[in-house]
């Protein structure tokens, strides 16, 4: 496609690996850890232990959601590399039977029998292209545009990271109050909610509403259990 024809529109990224690694990162950093915290400080009104509490899961999560996106994603791309080796091989052993087969797919999306076999014929004497256009049509993926494990594990780390920070760094200044945490927590939440609606189809009101009775739900479960293990002496 010519440059002039794609001049009318541009499209976002959406295969770089990275976005959904950050937003969760983020997302879970925040609730988890404002969770977290409120937990704590439920039980106990030591800011020491809540701060520290509030730091062990900062350091905890961004290596768990690191490591986790790093294999995760890792086990992905070697799966997706594991079948494009199918499919070269395939071109390579039975190429008659795969022009066959992809000018039947170009069939299926009703182009004329003639032309689909012409065009298949023409992909095909590119190998490269040819496996391009294969692993699209039957994968979903192309060979040179798969997503990196070590963007996504370094995403997810820093994302969670400054999530996870924001509900700890009022007990970090010198807070005594779970309103300060609370506070910056629900911002913070709504905000994140809010500017996630840029890359989606949601109002950013809707978006981070939603954000922030999650986390608010979730600080109000481990507030509980926490008050209620304070209460035991546990």
């Amino acid at each position: 496609m010519s440059g002039r024809a794609e001049a009318h529109h541009r499209h976002r990224d959406v295969t770089g690996g990275w976005l959904r690694p950050s937003v969760f990162g983020a997302m879970d950093g925040l609730v988890s850890n404002f969770a977290l915290i409120a937990g704590v400080a439920a039980g106990t009104a030591n800011t020491r232990i809540i701060a520290l509490g509030g730091a062990a899961g900062l350091a905890a999560g961004a290596l768990s959601m690191a490591g986790g996106e790093y294999v995760s994603v890792a086990s992905q791309r070697e799966l997706a590399q594991a079948e494009i080796a199918v499919e070269r091989r395939e071109l390579a052993s039975h190429p008659d039977d795969e022009r066959e087969e992809l000018a039947q797919t170009f069939v299926d999306r009703g182009v004329a029998p003639d032309l689909a076999a012409e065009v298949a014929r023409q992909i095909s004497l590119h190998p490269d292209q040819a496996l391009e256009v294969h692993a699209r049509n039957e994968l979903g993926v192309a060979p040179g545009d798969l997503p990196s494990p070590v963007v996504a594990a370094v995403s997810s780390f820093l994302s969670f990271g400054v999530g996870a920070l924001l509900p700890l760094l009022p007990y970090l200044l010198g807070a005594h109050d779970l309103l300060w945490s609370t506070g910056v927590s629900g911002v913070a939440l709504f905000a994140a909610g809010a500017i996630v609606s840029v890359v989606t189809a949601r109002s950013w009101w809707y978006s981070g509403l939603r954000q922030l009775l999650v986390g608010a739900l979730a600080a109000a479960v481990t507030f509980t259990v926490g008050n209620l293990v304070g209460a035991a002496g546990l």
